[in-house]
């Protein structure tokens, strides 16, 4: 396993605990930033598509909040960018 695919299985873990969403999909993104100034750090970046009751009644900027002290530690040592896409359920 890559430390990638590592990686996003530690950030599945961290938001099923957290947030038990009802969908979530995540994509290595990492390829398409090779050369980039953040790559060479060797931190991810990374696409989630995330779906929670846990978002509800919160805004764009709330949920991403959310996303974010979910993954804790992580932000600072293993990702270096996260697009995120939180909705709702249905």
């Amino acid at each position: 396993m890559s430390l990638n695919e590592n990686r996003m299985e530690r950030m599945r873990e961290l938001l099923i605990t957290t947030l038990k969403p009802d969908m979530l999909e995540l994509i290595d993104d990492s390829g398409r930033h090779a050369g980039h100034a953040g790559a060479k750090t060797g931190l991810g970046h990374f696409k989630m598509i995330i779906s929670s009751a846990a978002f509800a009644g919160k805004s764009p900027l709330a949920r991403h909040r959310l996303v974010y002290q979910s993954l804790g530690e992580m932000m600072q040592t293993d990702i270096h960018a996260l697009n995120i896409d939180a909705r709702l359920p249905g």
